[in-house]
């Protein structure tokens, strides 16, 4: 296997809406809609959207899973002051602020939200990048 991640698919319980905040509030490019499927173009990646119970049954699970599943989507940006502005325009898009952005002792800067079907996203600045 190659170690890189092609594209990240989140199970929605409204696509219509997970498209209005992707792309409509947050500002990512869609492409040609491929139903059941929307995708969004990403540097280096892609993120899809997908009905959640027609996600399950396509990958033989339960579709009554929730809560928190031990693992968060995380965005790199180029400046402090992008962290506060896209939390930002991801709580106005309709996005949970679940932590504030916060200094860490290291030097970074994040904060986290959860998009309206509570997949948890991390905005962060690295004052030592390491992933471009």
């Amino acid at each position: 296997m190659k170690p890189k991640i092609s594209v990240v698919t989140l199970g929605v319980e409204d696509q219509e809406r997970a498209v209005r905040f992707y792309r409509d509030g947050l500002g990512l490019p869609s492409v040609e809609d491929k139903p059941p499927v929307v995708y969004f173009r990403l540097q280096g990646t892609w993120l899809a959207v997908f009905p959640r119970d027609s996600l399950a049954k396509y990958v033989n699970v339960d579709p009554s899973g929730s809560g928190f599943r031990g693992a968060t989507l995380s965005c790199n940006v180029d400046s402090r002051d992008e962290v506060d502005v896209t939390l930002d325009q991801a709580v106005r898009a309709g996005a949970t602020l679940l932590r504030p952005a916060t200094e860490f002792r290291w030097g970074g800067y994040a904060g986290w939200f959860a998009d309206p079907d509570g997949h948890v996203w991390e905005i962060i600045w690295n004052p030592r990048p390491f992933m471009d």
